[in-house]
């Protein structure tokens, strides 16, 4: 908490810079609101800067850390290349670095750098401003910014704080997301999202091993996440898929380059009872580079630039998207055992069905099961009924994948293309099922196409 309110206290001080740069939309021609003709002298002086007070420095020294990150070293990466190297983040590393040392001057000269490469970034402008602020006076107070939206001031400092953080602090490369136990072959890339660090992070499928390929900043609902209803300003926590592709030609400006529909609410989401609808992943309105950290109506947003870069890795109807509170982090050790475990349950449950002992492959099924109108007791019935005209039955599985669901539930999310051959009947579909763990048993809770 004292890291939150004491971050950015160089920012955001000043009558002056504050309705100069506070209020300055990006896209608007500069003589409109900036011009030289307009601008305090005091602010446009070549006086040399004022010292930050030493509260200001050892924040950002606690957010910087001792030493930077390794340039691409980021999770799982096996070849260092990560694409939030390419973003804002590691010039804005620098510019505190050198606010840091006292070196306020380069941290101008830096940040002018940024809104060159960003000229719609608001955050850019916020430092700019107030590194002009300190060549008139000393910058002494901490948010106290005189004619300004409080509201959109802290947004900023919000966005500092989550962009540098989810830049500085990158979990392990022998650490994978607890959710990602099985893709299929053909599915490419895997999305996971992390609603606390307000971070994206993509992931290659290496031969059934997640692999870290890039990370981005996002934006989620205006009141965070575990959607529960429409028009709640909340994200959803759970496992997605794509569903389809929006060119940006067929929608409105607010969702810039484009638009991934993702599939909620699920049948797992049904059965919790949430609700609502149209939940996507899209891009930022032309005006603006980015949103704050909470500040859609639910949907998972990123800059122009991401969605662009991340719209090349999307297979619509395959690339899952799990959206958490807090990324899970496990081991390889521990990610294969928990791997292992529920391929050898799910096999049983195969090979169980095959056995014709009904009693046995109805003991892989939860008394809570629902499907189709089913529960526990009708299915079971007509199991029963259907196995009676049975002599023999064989199933195949393919293209398995498997996805943790996050939350405090023990909850995995199993598709595959199941081959059914029986004595009197044989079809193909592909099936979704929701194992539940129970007392320490996984059962499934519901299952039907997908």
């Amino acid at each position: 908490m004292q890291l939150r309110s004491l971050l950015l206290g160089l920012l955001a001080t000043g009558a002056v810079v504050s309705s100069m740069w506070i209020m300055f939309k990006p896209g608007v021609p500069q003589g409109d609101s900036t011009s030289a003709a307009q601008t305090p002298a005091a602010v446009v002086s070549s006086a040399p800067i004022q010292d930050p007070p030493k509260e200001v420095l050892d924040t950002i020294g606690q957010l910087l850390g001792s030493t930077p990150p390794a340039r691409g070293n980021g999770p799982g990466s096996p070849s260092g290349a990560t694409i939030s190297d390419s973003g804002p983040e590691p010039q804005l590393d620098r510019i505190f670095a050198e606010i840091e040392a006292r070196r306020l001057d380069a941290a101008l000269q830096l940040t002018e750098g940024l809104i060159q490469r960003y000229p719609n970034f608001r955050l850019a402008y916020l430092i700019k401003g107030d590194l002009l602020l300190a060549r008139a006076r000393p910058i002494s107070s901490f948010g106290a910014a005189q004619n300004a939206p409080a509201e959109r001031v802290a947004d900023l400092r919000e966005e500092a704080f989550v962009r540098l953080q989810g830049y500085k602090n990158k979990p392990p490369a022998d650490y994978v997301p607890r959710y990602l136990l099985q893709m299929r072959q053909d599915q490419q890339y895997a999305i996971v999202v992390d609603t606390k660090k307000a971070r994206l992070y993509l992931y290659q499928n290496d031969n059934g091993r997640p692999r870290f390929v890039a990370d981005y900043y996002v934006t989620q609902g205006k009141l965070g996440s575990d959607k529960m209803a429409e028009g709640d300003k909340r994200t959803p926590i759970g496992v997605y898929h794509v569903t389809s592709s929006l060119p940006r030609e067929k929608l409105a400006d607010l969702y810039g380059h484009g638009a991934f529909p993702l599939n909620y609410p699920n049948e797992w989401d049904k059965r919790q009872g949430r609700g609502g609808s149209g939940i996507w992943l899209h891009g930022t309105q032309s005006d603006t580079f980015s949103r704050p950290p909470k500040a859609s109506d639910g949907c998972v947003v990123l800059t122009n630039q991401d969605f662009d870069s991340l719209g090349k890795s999307v297979q619509v109807g395959l690339t899952p998207v799990i959206i958490s509170n807090e990324i899970e982090w496990l081991t390889l050790d521990d990610w294969n055992r928990e791997r292992q475990e529920l391929n050898k349950t799910i096999e049983t449950w195969r090979a169980d069905w095959e056995s014709l002992d009904t009693d046995r492959y109805l003991g892989h099924y939860s008394r809570e099961f629902q499907a189709s109108g089913q529960d526990y007791r009708a299915f079971a019935e007509q199991k029963r009924q259907v196995n009676s005209s049975k002599t023999w039955v064989k199933v195949k599985l393919n293209n398995l994948s498997v996805f943790r669901n996050p939350g405090a539930e023990e909850v995995v999310v199993v598709t595959f293309d199941q081959v059914y051959e029986s004595n009197n009947l044989s079809n193909t579909m592909k099936k979704r099922q929701y194992w539940l763990r129970e007392r320490g048993h996984w059962k499934i809770v519901y299952e039907g196409a997908a």
